[in-house]
């Protein structure tokens, strides 16, 4: 099978599972190639997009906000939305890339690639088969305009979300979000913290604002700093991403009980490692997290679709959610101390999140490849 992976890096988590089918199709013995769909335009154009959208979330968060109530707003109106009409400008060039490229499906990790080759559709293009793959807990605006073969969605709990927005029952899988076979590992956690050269007399707090280090992630290790620092026992681990600023803020300051990194691809190992995850509600960053099995502290999300996903796992136990205050902070304190809560939340996850949604995704391409 010959599989085309369309991706946006708007933000880290769709080139995230983009990659992890990716790595999953290639494991399987297809042949997989990933593609942001713009750069056959000019890598300029894609890199524009890129970074408008991390900008605004990262430097204006509310300004996103928005902008997704403003798409919500829109999609109730009777016609399609301007998303799908500038998208409309891409159908020659993915259809020059298709002459010349085979491929049997295409899988979609964004919706603007999703939108495209509707337009194609649309259009009299011919183009292979098409999933789209959703990458938060929720169904997002403009989902319900594409005209996809098959949607993956998060979870069957959201089956009815999806449903209501217009997306056909027929076409809807609930495989989850896929990840990296790295985060679904059986490496215990005392063999990680040893690897990493952890002191195991140590509690461990892994802090993250998501790939590009947003989510009022500063403010948080403000408070966290102030509140640990007579705490010998605990250790906070901050991971900036993308956000060299932010890295050489905290850079200035050394201090003895929090280590900052930049970019790593050690997320894995930092994760199973930890005691606490404490991050903005990304959809990905919060499913590797519930595959690696660490209790989760959401915070400061960009409005929009990260607030749906930070109540859809405080709902169901698989994270606490809210602002770091006093009472947050105790919320914390109990969380690392107190075992049989840990594990509680951990069996949350367990219940909720496929940690092979990546190789039910393949299976599923195969499938849909078979019948046509």
């Amino acid at each position: 099978m010959d599989a085309l992976i369309l991706s946006c890096g708007t933000g880290g988590g769709h080139d995230s599972a983009a990659k992890a089918i990716m790595e999953a199709m290639i494991r399987q013995g297809h042949n997989a190639e990933m593609l942001n769909p713009y750069t056959l335009k000019s890598d300029q154009l894609a890199d524009d997009i890129n970074k408008t959208y991390i900008a605004t979330a990262r430097y204006t968060p509310r300004t996103f906000g928005t902008v997704y109530k403003l798409g919500d707003v829109y999609r109730q109106l009777p016609f399609r939305s301007p998303v799908y009409f500038v998208n409309r400008a891409m159908n020659e060039v993915l259809q020059a890339y298709f002459s010349e490229h085979h491929f049997d499906i295409a899988i979609m990790t964004h919706l603007f690639p999703a939108e495209i080759l509707t337009n194609m559709k649309r259009h009299g293009i011919a183009v292979p088969k098409t999933v789209f793959v959703a990458t938060d807990y929720v169904c997002i605006p403009f989902t319900e305009e594409t005209e996809c073969d098959a949607y993956v969605i998060p979870t069957a709990d959201l089956a009815d979300d999806f449903i209501g927005r217009g997306i056909p029952p027929e076409k809807i899988y609930p495989l989850g979000i896929p990840t990296h076979s790295r985060f679904a590992t059986s490496e215990t956690r005392d063999a990680v913290r040893k690897r990493l050269g952890f002191d195991p007399d140590k509690k461990y707090i892994l802090i993250t604002g998501g790939s590009m280090g947003g989510g009022k992630i500063e403010k948080a290790i403000t408070k966290l700093r102030s509140y640990f620092a007579e705490r010998a026992d605990i250790k906070l681990i901050v991971v900036c991403g993308s956000n060299q600023a932010l890295y050489d803020r905290l850079s200035e300051k050394p201090d003895p009980n929090m280590t900052v990194i930049g970019y790593t691809e050690e997320m894995a190992s930092f994760l199973k490692a930890s005691d606490l995850f404490i991050t903005k509600p990304g959809g990905l960053s919060s499913t590797e997290a519930a595959v690696c099995g660490v209790p989760i502290l959401h915070t400061a999300p960009i409005p929009g679709c990260e607030s749906r996903n930070a109540a859809y796992f405080s709902e169901n136990g698989m994270s606490v959610y809210g602002e770091i205050n006093d009472e947050m902070l105790q919320t914390m304190e109990e969380i690392l101390t107190d075992q049989s809560r840990r594990l509680s939340m951990i069996d949350c996850q367990k219940k909720r999140i496929n940690p092979s949604a990546a190789n039910d995704i393949c299976d599923l391409a195969q499938r849909l490849t078979a019948e046509s």
